[in-house]
């Protein structure tokens, strides 16, 4: 599989890219999505060059587009297309993948940005999007990626996506306060 980077040349995936894969049980630890709204079904590979940041942390995924898919039942029942929102999703999702660890702390990702957007061509029921996602930059709470998304190795979609990193602890620890001074009638 090979893919181009932000800087536009075709790089193939390493084999110690390849060894990071991880299946739909390993995405569904680290992304809180679920059906119908999880939208990444294989990682094929992470490229971590190391640092003390994210910076260059290149992510390869697959999403399979099946007709079951419960948006083309409205999207639409003449030519079903997929929505070009959940294309981005699905770019923003594997951007996240590439933002956390297995073995580091429990992250929440969410979208604070989207620029620079295009869609190139349809994506139809059938269609495998491959994905790729590269940290350009990380400014410790917030990321930015390059995306792209390639159906028969042709751009369909492409962005620039920012994304906020929250510690999980904290929001699950502060949703906890929150509702424990709701329920005494404490003002928030």
């Amino acid at each position: 599989m090979s893919d181009g980077p932000v800087n536009g040349s075709a790089v193939a995936m390493s084999p110690e890219a390849a060894k990071a894969a991880m299946d739909i049980l390993q995405i569904m630890r680290l992304l809180p999505h679920r059906f119908p709204f999880l939208l990444v079904d294989k990682v094929d590979g992470i490229h971590r060059p190391g640092g003390r940041n994210r910076v260059g942390v290149k992510i390869f995924a697959t999403k399979n587009v099946t007709i079951s898919e419960p948006y083309f039942q409205g999207h639409f029942p003449h030519r079903p297309v997929m929505p070009g929102v959940l294309q981005l999703e699905a770019m923003a999702q594997v951007a996240a993948l590439a933002c956390v660890k297995p073995e580091g702390p429990k992250m929440d990702v969410a979208i604070a940005c989207v620029d620079k957007a295009k869609f190139r061509r349809p994506v139809l029921p059938g269609d495998r999007l491959d994905i790729t996602a590269e940290i350009t930059r990380d400014r410790g709470g917030m990321v930015i990626a390059y995306c792209e998304a390639r159906v028969d190795g042709k751009v369909v979609c492409e962005c620039e996506l920012f994304a906020k990193m929250f510690s999980l602890v904290d929001t699950i620890e502060g949703a906890h306060e929150g509702a424990r001074d709701a329920a005494q009638g404490a003002p928030r």
